[in-house]
C-alpha cells in the first residue's frame, strides 16, 4: 500500500512534467534565436580572420543572425 509521501512525490513530479512540457515551445524558440546569432557570428568571425577584414564580416554575421533568429521567432509566434 503506497504511503502519503509516495503519493506526494508522484503529484509533484507530474506537475513538474506538465510545467516543463508547457514551457518547451518557448525554450525552443529562445534556443533557435540564440543559436542563429551564435552561428552566424562565428561564421563571420571565421571568414574575417581568413580574409583579414576584421570586423566587417563579424558585424554582418551578427546582423544576419539577428534577422534569421527573429524571423524564426516570428514564424513560431504566428504558428499558434
Amino acid at each position: 500500500m503506497p504511503n502519503k509521501s509516495d503519493d506526494f512525490i508522484q503529484k509533484v513530479l507530474s506537475e513538474f512534467q506538465r510545467i516543463v512540457r508547457s514551457s518547451a515551445p518557448a525554450a525552443s524558440a529562445a534556443y533557435t534565436l540564440l543559436g542563429s546569432i551564435l552561428l552566424f557570428s562565428l561564421l563571420g568571425y571565421f571568414f574575417d580572420s581568413m580574409m583579414k577584414s576584421e570586423p566587417i564580416l563579424l558585424v554582418f554575421g551578427i546582423i544576419l543572425g539577428l534577422v534569421v533568429g527573429f524571423f524564426q521567432l516570428y514564424k513560431f509566434m504566428n504558428e499558434k
